[in-house]
Protein backbone atom coordinates (compact mmCIF):
# COMPACT_ATOMS: atom_id res chain seq x y z
CA UNK A 1 0.00 0.00 0.00
CA UNK A 2 1.38 3.40 -0.79
CA UNK A 3 0.68 5.79 2.34
CA UNK A 4 1.29 9.56 2.60
CA UNK A 5 1.63 11.36 5.28
CA UNK A 6 0.90 15.22 5.42
CA UNK A 7 2.32 16.79 8.48
CA UNK A 8 5.19 18.83 9.70
CA UNK A 9 8.70 17.15 9.63
CA UNK A 10 11.84 18.18 9.70
CA UNK A 11 13.12 20.63 9.22
CA UNK A 12 10.26 21.96 11.54
CA UNK A 13 10.65 20.69 15.39
CA UNK A 14 8.70 19.85 18.39
CA UNK A 15 6.37 16.94 18.67
CA UNK A 16 4.27 16.42 16.40
CA UNK A 17 7.44 16.62 13.87
CA UNK A 18 8.78 13.69 16.31
CA UNK A 19 5.54 11.81 16.45
CA UNK A 20 5.90 12.22 12.58
CA UNK A 21 8.99 10.69 11.93
CA UNK A 22 8.41 8.09 14.07
CA UNK A 23 5.20 7.11 12.37
CA UNK A 24 6.59 6.79 9.32
CA UNK A 25 9.82 5.07 10.45
CA UNK A 26 7.25 2.34 11.49
CA UNK A 27 4.78 2.33 8.59
CA UNK A 28 7.80 1.96 6.08
CA UNK A 29 8.62 -1.35 7.35
CA UNK A 30 5.61 -3.01 5.20
CA UNK A 31 4.64 0.16 2.95
CA UNK A 32 5.63 2.40 0.67
CA UNK A 33 5.45 5.73 2.45
CA UNK A 34 6.26 9.42 1.77
CA UNK A 35 5.95 12.52 3.77
CA UNK A 36 4.21 15.61 2.54
CA UNK A 37 5.44 18.84 4.25
CA UNK A 38 4.91 22.10 5.12
CA UNK A 39 6.66 25.07 3.77
CA UNK A 40 4.75 27.56 6.09
CA UNK A 41 3.17 25.88 9.02
CA UNK A 42 2.55 29.35 10.96
CA UNK A 43 3.23 33.04 9.46
CA UNK A 44 6.21 34.39 11.66
CA UNK A 45 3.95 36.78 13.39
CA UNK A 46 1.54 33.96 15.13
CA UNK A 47 4.13 32.05 15.76
CA UNK A 48 4.50 32.20 19.93
CA UNK A 49 7.66 30.45 20.31
CA UNK A 50 11.38 31.70 19.31
CA UNK A 51 11.31 29.66 15.89
CA UNK A 52 9.26 26.80 14.44
CA UNK A 53 13.14 25.38 13.02
CA UNK A 54 15.31 22.94 13.99
CA UNK A 55 18.74 24.81 15.30
CA UNK A 56 22.17 23.66 14.23
CA UNK A 57 23.11 21.09 16.93
CA UNK A 58 19.41 19.67 17.85
CA UNK A 59 19.61 16.36 16.48
CA UNK A 60 16.16 16.47 15.40
CA UNK A 61 15.43 12.70 13.49
CA UNK A 62 15.95 13.94 9.57
CA UNK A 63 13.15 12.65 7.31
CA UNK A 64 13.07 13.15 3.30
CA UNK A 65 10.11 14.79 2.45
CA UNK A 66 8.32 17.02 -0.50
CA UNK A 67 7.80 20.48 1.13
CA UNK A 68 4.37 21.54 -0.62
CA UNK A 69 1.47 23.27 1.91
CA UNK A 70 1.68 26.46 3.07
CA UNK A 71 -1.33 26.85 4.95
CA UNK A 72 -1.86 31.00 4.28
CA UNK A 73 -1.33 30.17 0.51
CA UNK A 74 -4.63 28.34 -1.17
CA UNK A 75 -2.87 27.73 -4.39
CA UNK A 76 -0.29 25.78 -2.90
CA UNK A 77 -3.37 23.54 -1.55
CA UNK A 78 -4.37 22.69 -5.02
CA UNK A 79 -0.24 21.63 -5.98
CA UNK A 80 -0.45 19.40 -2.57
CA UNK A 81 -3.77 17.36 -3.90
CA UNK A 82 -2.22 17.56 -7.17
CA UNK A 83 1.08 15.86 -5.69
CA UNK A 84 -0.69 13.20 -3.58
CA UNK A 85 -2.67 11.97 -6.48
CA UNK A 86 -0.10 11.78 -9.07
CA UNK A 87 1.94 9.74 -6.07
CA UNK A 88 -0.50 7.29 -6.45
CA UNK A 89 -1.63 6.89 -2.58
CA UNK A 90 -4.46 4.49 -1.06
CA UNK A 91 -4.28 6.41 1.93
CA UNK A 92 -3.52 9.64 3.39
CA UNK A 93 -2.78 10.49 7.24
CA UNK A 94 -3.50 13.87 8.67
CA UNK A 95 -2.47 15.38 11.95
CA UNK A 96 -4.76 17.80 13.36
CA UNK A 97 -4.40 19.75 16.46
CA UNK A 98 -5.65 23.01 15.91
CA UNK A 99 -8.42 24.88 13.68
CA UNK A 100 -5.89 26.40 12.50
CA UNK A 101 -5.00 24.12 9.65
CA UNK A 102 -8.78 23.10 8.87
CA UNK A 103 -9.12 24.96 5.83
CA UNK A 104 -5.31 23.94 4.19
CA UNK A 105 -6.03 19.94 5.06
CA UNK A 106 -9.57 20.10 5.22
CA UNK A 107 -9.21 21.36 1.19
CA UNK A 108 -6.58 18.52 1.08
CA UNK A 109 -8.53 15.98 1.94
CA UNK A 110 -11.25 16.88 -0.10
CA UNK A 111 -9.25 16.70 -2.88
CA UNK A 112 -6.31 13.93 -2.41
CA UNK A 113 -8.28 11.11 -4.59
CA UNK A 114 -7.84 8.32 -1.94
CA UNK A 115 -8.90 7.66 1.33
CA UNK A 116 -8.17 9.95 4.29
CA UNK A 117 -7.57 9.23 8.04
CA UNK A 118 -6.90 11.93 10.64
CA UNK A 119 -4.87 11.54 13.60
CA UNK A 120 -6.49 13.76 15.98
CA UNK A 121 -4.36 15.31 18.71
CA UNK A 122 -6.96 17.71 19.94
CA UNK A 123 -10.61 18.37 18.72
CA UNK A 124 -11.25 21.29 20.82
CA UNK A 125 -7.72 23.07 21.76
CA UNK A 126 -6.56 23.43 25.08
CA UNK A 127 -6.73 27.40 24.52
CA UNK A 128 -10.09 27.67 22.48
CA UNK A 129 -11.50 30.36 19.96
CA UNK A 130 -15.02 31.33 18.70
CA UNK A 131 -14.05 29.68 15.55
CA UNK A 132 -12.55 26.45 16.98
CA UNK A 133 -16.07 24.38 16.25
CA UNK A 134 -16.74 25.87 12.26
CA UNK A 135 -13.70 25.27 11.10
CA UNK A 136 -12.55 22.00 12.54
CA UNK A 137 -16.64 20.87 12.03
CA UNK A 138 -15.43 21.52 7.90
CA UNK A 139 -12.40 19.38 8.43
CA UNK A 140 -14.04 16.59 9.89
CA UNK A 141 -16.66 16.42 7.11
CA UNK A 142 -13.89 15.98 4.49
CA UNK A 143 -12.42 12.99 6.18
CA UNK A 144 -13.05 9.36 6.08
CA UNK A 145 -12.34 8.18 10.09
CA UNK A 146 -10.03 9.56 13.02
CA UNK A 147 -7.90 8.48 15.44
CA UNK A 148 -7.52 9.72 18.73
CA UNK A 149 -5.19 9.44 21.25
CA UNK A 150 -7.93 9.28 24.11
CA UNK A 151 -11.54 8.89 25.23
CA UNK A 152 -11.76 12.61 25.86
CA UNK A 153 -10.72 13.24 22.67
CA UNK A 154 -13.12 10.81 20.90
CA UNK A 155 -16.20 12.22 22.84
CA UNK A 156 -15.14 16.08 21.89
CA UNK A 157 -15.11 14.64 18.29
CA UNK A 158 -18.52 12.82 18.50
CA UNK A 159 -19.67 16.18 19.92
CA UNK A 160 -18.64 17.90 16.21
CA UNK A 161 -19.40 14.58 14.36
CA UNK A 162 -21.81 12.27 15.70
CA UNK A 163 -21.70 9.77 13.20
CA UNK A 164 -17.66 9.95 12.96
CA UNK A 165 -15.99 6.83 12.23
CA UNK A 166 -13.01 6.36 14.74
CA UNK A 167 -10.61 4.72 16.95
CA UNK A 168 -8.46 5.49 19.86
CA UNK A 169 -5.22 3.87 20.17
CA UNK A 170 -2.77 5.25 23.16
CA UNK A 171 0.02 7.94 22.80
CA UNK A 172 3.05 5.26 21.77
CA UNK A 173 5.80 6.50 23.38
CA UNK A 174 9.22 8.19 22.24
CA UNK A 175 12.24 6.04 21.37
CA UNK A 176 14.29 8.63 19.69
CA UNK A 177 15.84 10.31 22.84
CA UNK A 178 18.23 7.53 23.77
CA UNK A 179 18.44 5.55 26.79
CA UNK A 180 18.65 7.27 30.57
CA UNK A 181 22.25 7.85 31.51
CA UNK A 182 23.50 8.06 34.99
CA UNK A 183 21.63 10.21 37.30
CA UNK A 184 25.04 11.70 38.50
CA UNK A 185 25.91 12.44 35.11
CA UNK A 186 22.91 14.20 34.89
CA UNK A 187 22.74 15.99 37.50
CA UNK A 188 26.54 17.17 36.87
CA UNK A 189 25.60 17.95 33.13
CA UNK A 190 22.55 20.64 34.80
CA UNK A 191 24.78 21.83 37.14
CA UNK A 192 22.29 20.50 40.16
CA UNK A 193 22.81 19.80 43.63
CA UNK A 194 23.44 16.61 44.39
CA UNK A 195 21.28 14.45 46.89
CA UNK A 196 17.89 16.06 46.58
CA UNK A 197 14.42 14.87 45.33
CA UNK A 198 14.34 16.08 41.78
CA UNK A 199 11.05 17.36 40.23
CA UNK A 200 10.77 18.27 36.23
CA UNK A 201 8.38 20.40 34.60
CA UNK A 202 9.45 19.98 31.10
CA UNK A 203 8.33 20.89 27.65
CA UNK A 204 6.52 23.79 25.71
CA UNK A 205 5.12 26.70 28.81
CA UNK A 206 1.70 27.56 27.96
CA UNK A 207 -0.99 28.72 30.78
CA UNK A 208 -2.89 25.51 30.59
CA UNK A 209 0.09 23.99 31.93
CA UNK A 210 -0.11 25.38 35.27
CA UNK A 211 3.59 26.04 36.07
CA UNK A 212 2.48 28.99 38.14
CA UNK A 213 0.84 26.20 39.85
CA UNK A 214 3.55 23.74 40.57
CA UNK A 215 6.07 26.69 41.32
CA UNK A 216 3.40 27.76 44.12
CA UNK A 217 3.57 23.79 45.50
CA UNK A 218 7.36 23.45 45.45
CA UNK A 219 7.27 26.87 47.61
CA UNK A 220 5.50 24.71 50.29
CA UNK A 221 8.18 21.63 50.23
CA UNK A 222 10.89 21.04 52.34
CA UNK A 223 14.77 22.03 51.67
CA UNK A 224 15.54 18.60 50.24
CA UNK A 225 13.83 19.20 47.28
CA UNK A 226 15.03 21.02 43.92
CA UNK A 227 12.73 21.83 40.89
CA UNK A 228 13.63 21.88 37.17
CA UNK A 229 11.88 23.69 34.77
CA UNK A 230 12.72 22.87 31.24
CA UNK A 231 10.85 24.25 28.10
CA UNK A 232 10.21 27.49 26.18
CA UNK A 233 7.34 29.92 27.00
CA UNK A 234 4.71 30.52 24.43
CA UNK A 235 3.88 33.66 25.21
CA UNK A 236 4.73 36.23 28.25
CA UNK A 237 7.25 34.60 31.03
CA UNK A 238 6.75 37.73 33.06
CA UNK A 239 4.39 36.08 35.60
CA UNK A 240 6.07 33.00 36.26
CA UNK A 241 9.24 35.24 36.85
CA UNK A 242 7.68 37.12 39.28
CA UNK A 243 6.68 33.63 41.10
CA UNK A 244 9.97 32.13 41.20
CA UNK A 245 11.12 35.79 42.69
CA UNK A 246 8.83 36.12 45.74
CA UNK A 247 9.25 31.84 46.43
CA UNK A 248 10.71 30.83 49.58
CA UNK A 249 12.54 28.37 47.70
CA UNK A 250 13.52 30.39 44.73
CA UNK A 251 16.96 29.19 45.27
CA UNK A 252 16.45 25.26 44.61
CA UNK A 253 14.76 26.10 41.10
CA UNK A 254 16.81 25.72 38.53
CA UNK A 255 15.53 27.33 34.89
CA UNK A 256 15.95 26.55 31.91
CA UNK A 257 14.02 28.82 29.93
CA UNK A 258 14.70 27.22 25.62
CA UNK A 259 13.60 24.89 23.82
CA UNK A 260 15.04 21.72 24.57
CA UNK A 261 16.93 20.03 21.59
CA UNK A 262 15.88 16.28 21.37
CA UNK A 263 20.06 15.78 22.50
CA UNK A 264 19.53 16.89 25.59
CA UNK A 265 15.93 15.63 26.92
CA UNK A 266 17.72 12.71 28.12
CA UNK A 267 19.53 14.55 30.86
CA UNK A 268 16.46 16.07 31.90
CA UNK A 269 14.75 12.90 32.32
CA UNK A 270 17.52 11.15 33.80
CA UNK A 271 18.19 13.57 36.62
CA UNK A 272 14.42 13.50 37.69
CA UNK A 273 12.81 11.59 40.25
CA UNK A 274 9.50 12.78 39.36
CA UNK A 275 7.65 14.46 36.02
CA UNK A 276 4.74 16.99 37.24
CA UNK A 277 2.34 17.64 35.02
CA UNK A 278 -0.10 20.57 37.34
CA UNK A 279 -1.95 20.87 34.36
CA UNK A 280 -5.83 22.76 34.34
CA UNK A 281 -6.69 21.17 31.23
CA UNK A 282 -5.08 18.32 28.93
CA UNK A 283 -6.27 15.53 26.80
CA UNK A 284 -2.99 13.13 26.81
CA UNK A 285 0.42 14.36 26.90
CA UNK A 286 3.33 14.00 25.09
CA UNK A 287 5.73 14.38 28.41
CA UNK A 288 3.58 11.52 30.16
CA UNK A 289 5.00 9.49 26.61
CA UNK A 290 8.50 10.49 27.51
CA UNK A 291 8.56 10.21 31.66
CA UNK A 292 7.60 6.21 30.52
CA UNK A 293 10.11 6.40 28.24
CA UNK A 294 12.83 7.77 30.62
CA UNK A 295 11.28 5.82 33.81
CA UNK A 296 10.13 8.47 35.54
CA UNK A 297 6.51 8.39 38.14
CA UNK A 298 4.67 11.13 37.48
CA UNK A 299 2.67 13.51 39.74
CA UNK A 300 -0.88 15.06 37.50
CA UNK A 301 -3.87 16.83 38.11
CA UNK A 302 -7.38 14.75 37.12
CA UNK A 303 -7.70 16.55 33.99
CA UNK A 304 -8.43 14.92 30.44
CA UNK A 305 -6.45 11.41 30.51
CA UNK A 306 -4.19 11.54 32.53
CA UNK A 307 -5.84 9.75 35.65
CA UNK A 308 -6.31 7.00 33.37
CA UNK A 309 -3.34 6.95 31.52
CA UNK A 310 -1.49 7.58 35.10
CA UNK A 311 -3.29 6.27 37.68
CA UNK A 312 -5.71 3.88 35.91
CA UNK A 313 -1.66 2.03 34.70
CA UNK A 314 0.03 2.61 37.83
CA UNK A 315 2.66 4.44 36.31
CA UNK A 316 2.23 7.84 39.45
CA UNK A 317 -0.22 9.69 41.63
CA UNK A 318 -3.10 12.21 40.36
CA UNK A 319 -4.24 14.96 42.59
CA UNK A 320 -7.61 16.18 42.78
CA UNK A 321 -7.26 19.84 42.12
CA UNK A 322 -4.82 21.68 40.41
CA UNK A 323 -3.58 23.53 43.36
CA UNK A 324 -0.85 24.74 44.87
CA UNK A 325 -0.97 22.83 48.19
CA UNK A 326 -3.23 19.80 46.48
CA UNK A 327 0.25 19.28 44.36
CA UNK A 328 2.23 19.94 47.21
CA UNK A 329 0.37 16.79 48.92
CA UNK A 330 0.72 14.48 46.49
CA UNK A 331 4.20 15.28 45.61
CA UNK A 332 4.60 14.29 49.40
CA UNK A 333 2.64 11.35 48.96
CA UNK A 334 4.91 10.34 45.97
CA UNK A 335 8.28 10.15 47.96
CA UNK A 336 6.83 9.59 51.34
CA UNK A 337 4.81 6.32 51.09
CA UNK A 338 6.69 3.16 51.60
CA UNK A 339 7.54 1.68 48.10
CA UNK A 340 5.32 3.81 46.14
CA UNK A 341 8.15 5.19 43.91
CA UNK A 342 9.40 1.76 42.72
CA UNK A 343 5.50 0.23 42.35
CA UNK A 344 5.72 3.17 39.70
CA UNK A 345 8.76 2.52 37.94
CA UNK A 346 7.68 -1.39 37.75
CA UNK A 347 4.15 -0.15 35.98
CA UNK A 348 6.32 1.92 33.34
CA UNK A 349 8.40 -0.64 32.52
CA UNK A 350 5.03 -2.35 32.14
CA UNK A 351 3.45 0.18 29.79
CA UNK A 352 7.00 0.11 27.68
CA UNK A 353 6.20 -3.19 26.54
CA UNK A 354 2.64 -1.82 25.72
CA UNK A 355 2.55 1.21 23.62
CA UNK A 356 4.64 0.26 21.04
CA UNK A 357 4.91 2.45 17.78
CA UNK A 358 4.29 -1.03 15.67
CA UNK A 359 1.46 -1.79 18.08
CA UNK A 360 0.11 1.63 17.17
CA UNK A 361 0.34 1.51 12.85
CA UNK A 362 -0.88 -1.59 13.22
CA UNK A 363 -3.99 -0.41 15.18
CA UNK A 364 -4.33 2.51 12.63
CA UNK A 365 -3.76 0.15 9.27
CA UNK A 366 -6.70 -2.00 10.71
CA UNK A 367 -8.76 0.55 11.56
CA UNK A 368 -8.20 2.30 8.15
CA UNK A 369 -9.56 -0.80 6.42
CA UNK A 370 -12.04 -1.08 8.35
CA UNK A 371 -12.98 1.85 6.67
Amino acid sequence: MKIAILSCFYPFRGGVAQFNASLLGCLSKDDTVKAFNFTTQYPSFLFPGKTQYVAPGDEALKVESEACLSTVNPVSWIKTARAIRRWGADLLILRYWMSWFAPSLGWVARHAGCKVVAITDNIIPHEPHFFDRPLTKWFLRGVDGCVTMSEEVAEDLLKLKKDARYTVLPHPLYTHFGDRVPREEAEKRLGLESGRKNLLFFGLIRKYKGLDILIDAFGLLPEDYQLIIAGEPYGDFSEYSEAIEKSPAKDRIHLFRRYIPDSEVKWFFSAADAAVLPYRSATQSGVNALACHFEVPMIVTDTGALRRTVEGRGTGLVVDKAEGAVVADGVRRLFDTAGLRDDCIRHIRDEKQRLSWSGFCKGLLSFTESL
